[in-house]
């Protein structure tokens, strides 16, 4: 019997991080942060939708909550002169004392530039759900992203799923593309996965996106260079 499991948590831990990290000191406080996470995650996806965000980071201490925005487009969020980043951190204040009133810790938002947007499933997912909401032909939009993200050096396989009323069809169906290999049983594997909707008229089209980019050693498990022939060391010597 096989079942699905989600690519992140299968290596969290190994070479993926939690992006909650906090500690609670009872049981009151561990629900109270669990509802607030959600609901700050739930305002920003809304909020910064078409910005690109591909990930939501929350640390917190004894003084603050620290949001990090991970981004493919920090000129939309910041804004300028950073006018945007100031109305959101005080919306987002506003949303963490509506769910938690007795809440005191100061809110600190940073914004993470995305270097290789490639490189990241979510964003390749919004690219994706940008295309097919602009009623561009599935099948073109998949193999050109497919193309453009293969395009990048660091990407050895990629994997593209779609799902729902494709074309405006009565019924719907899934179709899918891949170039290279994705090896999801290896937990040192560096896949990114993810899920992003594009929302049409006629109804939502999920989108996965599996994204390979190569091992991850610690140096520990560095492999070694092969040990060169005794041919080639007399070789190398005369």
């Amino acid at each position: 019997m096989t079942h699905t499991v989600h690519p992140y948590a299968h290596r969290l831990g190994i070479i993926r991080d939690w992006k909650s990290r906090w500690f609670a000191g009872d049981k009151k406080s561990y629900r109270e942060n669990i509802v607030v996470d959600e609901k700050i995650r739930a305002f920003l996806s809304k909020k910064l939708r078409g910005s690109y965000v591909a990930a939501i980071e929350i640390e917190r201490s004894a003084a603050e909550i620290r949001v990090v925005l991970h981004t493919a487009r920090p000129g939309l969020v910041i804004g300028r002169s950073g006018e945007n980043a100031g109305k959101l951190r005080k919306e987002l204040t506003d949303v963490v004392r509506k769910v938690a009133p007795n809440h005191n810790r100061s809110v600190k938002l940073d914004i993470v530039e995305i270097r290789q947007p490639e490189t990241n499933a979510a964003v390749v997912g919004y690219m994706i759900a940008e295309g097919l909401e602009k009623r561009l032909p599935f099948r073109r939009v998949l193999k050109g992203t497919v193309e453009k993200v293969m395009a990048v050096r660091e990407v050895i396989g990629v994997r593209i799923v779609i799902s729902g009323r494709l074309g405006g069809a009565d019924m719907s169906r899934t179709e899918q593309i891949k170039k290279g290999r994705i090896p999801l049983q290896t937990f040192r594997a560096n896949i990114d996965y993810a899920h992003v909707e594009a929302k049409l008229p006629y109804g939502q089209i999920g989108i996965k996106v599996w994204i390979y980019l190569g091992d991850t050693f610690s140096e520990k498990e560095m492999p070694s260079q092969p040990a060169r022939p005794a041919a080639a060391r007399s070789a190398s010597t005369r």
